[in-house]
């Protein structure tokens, strides 16, 4: 995710890579395709630097604790970690949370933000260097975000390969399928973003025809159910590890 992120700021901002071990750095700096500066971790001065932080979130202690001076702005990337958790483990006059996906490779994340409302328009300008963003009224609806937009790339991934494999067993090609597949999630992704996804479904579902027949396999099978469970139980998640 880091590097997805300087992927798309680094042509419009100053990026300063830090972490613990300089070869890693050296790694990240030739995946990026440009020249950064480059630090270690220890006792890194972050006096009125914005930061971001893309840490697993069990290393937020060990890791603001080797910052030196206060930030002017921390936005992190971190799962399930309170504004208050940053607040009190990194140095800093303001924090932000965000919730990229696994979109933001191609540009295309899907990212929720919440924090201090001065950094409102700083935080969408960065994070939509990765895609689109929408600021979020609380901690808790972004956690629920992030149970949808943060996990759900999953999800889709795990319709996309029971689509397929389901078009390979009625005796389609293993290369036909995820290609018809591919050009399916591809113009969905476009529809749904004018259309509600109820009209375009009643838009395809014509009574008797072959959209209605599976359909109804899809319901009898619980999909519904279960896809507002997997964000039910996502969203739990993110509250535990908070």
């Amino acid at each position: 995710m880091a590097l997805s992120i300087a992927q798309g700021l680094k042509d419009d901002y100053n990026i300063e890579v830090v972490g613990r071990n300089m070869v890693k750095l050296d790694a990240f700096e030739a995946a990026l395709g440009c020249k950064v500066t480059k630090s270690l971790l220890n006792a890194f001065d972050i006096h009125n630097k914005t930061l971001m932080l893309c840490v697993k979130p069990y290393n937020v202690q060990e890791v603001g604790a080797q910052f030196v001076g206060e930030a002017k702005v921390v936005y992190s990337v971190l799962a399930g970690t309170t504004l208050e958790t940053l607040a009190s483990n990194i140095k800093t006059q303001a924090v932000v949370r965000a919730m990229p996906n696994l979109a933001a490779t191609v540009k295309k994340s899907m990212t929720t933000l919440t924090g201090d409302t001065d950094y409102q328009a700083e935080a969408e300008a960065l994070f939509g260097a990765i895609g689109t963003s929408r600021w979020l009224a609380s901690e808790k609806e972004i956690d629920i975000a992030t149970a949808l937009a943060g996990s759900g790339p999953a999800y889709l991934a795990l319709m996309a390969e029971a689509l397929a494999d389901g078009a390979v067993k009625q005796g389609l090609k293993r290369d036909d399928a995820m290609a018809i597949m591919r050009g399916l999630f591809s113009g969905f992704g476009e529809l749904i973003q004018e259309v509600h996804p109820a009209i375009l479904k009643d838009g395809v579902m014509s009574p008797g025809g072959t959209t209605a027949a599976g359909y109804g396999a899809l319901e009898d099978g619980n999909v519904r159910a279960a896809c507002i469970d997997a964000v039910e139980r996502a969203y739990k998640k993110a509250v535990d590890l908070s």
